[in-house]
């Protein structure tokens, strides 16, 4: 016991006192601490040989590329969730950046806006809609796997395609504003 406290007690940023107070408090759980020294062991009758020359030796790859696998919709989903993520976040911070440095007021450049072609506007509407539908209806999906609803593998292509359709009509009726 004495070497676990003075393993963990030398740990920096611990304050002292309160691996105490934690053992006081918690004397049914003090047995079940110890401390974990990770080593390499050496291969059977050979030298220890480093990590990264074995794998360099081997040829073998850094890690597994996204190319190796074959594209799924719950991997391409998830991929596009933090994408859509970012987008949101970036327009965000464009959006408030650009309103305290700009020279003019919101509605001016919504009158300039409203004077370019509808191609261009709906182009526009469309950039902004779709990252926000996306990734507000796959954040509902996330916190039900949060609730542990729709876990199986079946649910979670249906949730997915579902998930697809409803960014969608959300993405047309924002672009219908």
């Amino acid at each position: 016991m004495s070497l676990m406290c003075r393993s963990i007690v030398s740990c920096p940023g611990l304050k002292r006192g309160v691996l105490s107070q934690f053992l006081k408090s918690n004397n049914s759980m003090a047995p079940q601490l110890r401390s974990v020294v990770l080593r390499s062991q050496p291969a059977a009758g050979g030298p220890t040989e480093d990590f990264w020359i074995k794998n360099e030796r081997l040829n073998r790859p850094m890690s597994p590329h996204l190319t190796i696998y074959k594209p799924q919709i719950t991997s391409m989903l998830s991929i596009s969730h933090r994408i859509t993520g970012i987008a949101v976040s970036g327009y965000i911070y464009g959006f408030s950046i650009g309103m305290m440095c700009l020279p003019a007021s919101f509605p001016h450049y919504c009158a300039a806006l409203a004077t370019t072609s509808p191609a261009l506007l709906v182009t526009a509407k469309f950039l902004l809609a779709f990252p926000f539908a996306y990734h507000t209806c796959n954040g509902i999906r996330h916190l039900m796997w949060d609730m542990g609803k729709g876990l199986e593998i079946s649910q979670v292509y249906k949730t997915g395609y579902t998930m697809l359709g409803a960014a969608s009509l959300l993405t047309l009726a924002l672009l219908f504003l």
